[in-house]
C-alpha cells in the first residue's frame, strides 16, 4: 500500500504527458486525483482515471481549486525559445507566472490543510533546466531554478508539520511539447527528426533515449512514499547532470 492511498492528490498540466502520468499513477496507488489543465479535455480524460477534471488558467487565481489536498504535483509548463534580446518580455512574465507564481499560489492555498492534518506532499516537476542551463530558454531556466529554490524554502517550513517537498528534474521526456520540439528543430535545422534527437536533444544525457512519462510518475510516487526525502531535487536525466 502507498502512502497516497486514501489520501487527495491535485495534479497540474494533468491533460498529457507527465501530468497525466503522475494522475495515473496516483490513481492506481489509491489517491482521489483532481486533474487541473487548460485544455477543456482534461475533463473527460479525468473521467478515464476516476478522478475530477478542471479546467483552469493557472496564471490567474487557484481558489476554484479544493484546498483539501494532500498531495500536490505542480506540473504545468510551457516552452519558448529564443534569444535573450529577442525574447518578448510578455512571453517571459507569463511563462514564469505559469510555472512559478502558481506552484507558489496552489502550495499556500493547499498548506493549511496539510499542516492541520499533519501530512502532505509537495512534488514539483522541475527540469534538468531547473540544475543547468541552455541558450535560448532564459525563460524556462529561470523558472525552473527558482522552483528549485521555492521547494527548498517549502521544505524546510513544512517539516515540522510533516510536509515534505522535493522537485523531480527530468531530461528530455517523451511528451508532446518535446515532440512539437523536436519536429520543430528539424525544420529549422533540415535534419531529421531522429538526428534531432541524437544531436542536439540527447547530447548531453549518457542515456541515449527521451524518457518515459511514466519514468517521472514512478519517481513522483517514490517522493511521496517517503517521509525523510526532503528538500531535494531527484534528477531523472540519464546522466546528464553528472557532467
Amino acid at each position: 500500500m502507498s502512502s497516497v492511498t486514501g489520501h487527495t492528490a491535485l495534479v497540474t498540466g494533468a491533460a498529457s504527458g507527465i501530468g497525466l502520468a503522475c494522475a495515473r499513477a496516483l490513481a492506481d496507488a489509491g489517491a482521489k486525483v483532481h486533474l487541473v489543465d487548460l485544455d477543456p479535455g482534461v475533463r473527460d480524460i479525468a473521467s478515464e482515471v476516476g478522478g475530477v477534471g478542471h479546467v483552469l488558467d493557472l496564471t490567474s487565481s487557484v481558489s476554484a481549486l479544493p484546498a483539501e489536498v494532500d498531495v500536490l504535483v505542480n506540473n504545468a509548463g510551457v516552452q519558448h525559445v529564443a534569444p535573450i534580446h529577442e525574447f518578448p518580455a510578455e512571453r517571459f512574465s507569463a511563462m514564469v507566472e505559469l510555472m512559478l507564481g502558481a506552484a507558489f499560489r496552489l502550495t499556500r492555498h493547499v498548506l493549511p490543510h496539510m499542516y492541520s492534518r499533519g501530512w502532505g506532499r509537495l512534488v514539483h516537476v522541475s527540469s534538468v533546466h531547473g540544475l543547468r542551463a541552455s541558450a535560448f530558454k532564459s525563460a524556462y531556466v529561470a523558472a525552473k531554478h527558482g522552483l528549485e529554490g521555492f521547494s527548498k524554502v517549502a521544505a524546510l517550513e513544512g517539516a515540522p508539520h510533516g510536509v515534505t517537498s522535493n522537485c523531480v528534474a527530468p531530461g528530455y521526456v517523451r511528451t508532446p511539447l518535446v515532440e512539437k520540439q523536436i519536429a520543430d528543430q528539424a525544420r529549422v535545422h533540415g535534419i531529421s527528426e531522429a538526428d534531432v534527437s541524437s544531436q542536439i536533444f540527447l547530447q548531453r544525457s549518457a542515456v541515449k533515449r527521451l524518457i518515459e512519462p511514466s519514468e517521472v510518475a514512478s519517481a513522483v510516487l517514490w517522493l511521496c512514499d517517503n517521509s525523510f526525502v526532503t528538500g531535494t531535487s531527484l534528477a531523472v536525466d540519464g546522466g546528464w547532470t553528472a557532467q
